[in-house]
């Protein structure tokens, strides 16, 4: 029975390095289903891109197929994501986005069974606005993030352990 739960409803992921901080840790444990699941504007995803990285990496969806998406300038060296012309508010991203661009053109019009994704820690994520990544096939995701069911230590934007496990964070993630 746990294998077939294990294989078909949820599977636990550890998490790998900085680019979901605050909201994930590396060294994270979480529990993650693809079970009906279709990917929407504000999940946390699990997804393998084979081109990018051999291991699955967790990334949050920013914008679903046909949806336009533009990371403009605010004119001081940071910048704010639109999705269809609305900036979008983002309480849950570590610092404020600095102008980062890795060949993606923008306004870019996500895909036909696609998603644009991006890390919460923006300035240490590599993700949509990188070419190398781009809008991500749903058929690459693994499923959306539950919940985190074992706490990693708590680490800075580079990856430097700073202290002990936060056993706080245990629980549901959004």
């Amino acid at each position: 029975v746990c294998v077939l739960i294990f294989t078909f409803l949820v599977r636990v992921v550890g998490v790998v390095g900085t680019s979901m901080l605050n909201t994930l840790h590396p060294g994270d444990r979480i529990l993650v289903s693809n079970l009906f699941y279709t990917p929407k504007r504000g999940d946390i995803i699990v997804l393998r891109k084979e081109s990018f990285n051999s291991e699955p990496i967790v990334k949050r969806v920013i914008a679903t197929e046909g949806q336009t998406v533009d990371v403009r300038s605010n004119g001081d060296g940071t910048a704010t994501v639109y999705v269809d012309g609305i900036a979008l508010s983002e309480p849950y991203i570590n610092e404020t986005m600095l102008e980062v661009y890795g060949g993606t053109e923008f306004p870019l019009t996500v895909g036909k069974d696609c998603v644009f994704v991006m890390g919460d820690n923006r300035n240490h994520s590599e993700d949509s606005r990188f070419s190398d990544v781009g809008c991500v096939k749903k058929e690459a995701v693994l499923g959306k993030v539950l919940l985190v069911v074992f706490p990693g230590r708590q680490t800075n934007e580079f990856g430097a352990v700073t202290g002990g496990r936060s056993w706080h964070r245990f629980g549901a993630v959004s």
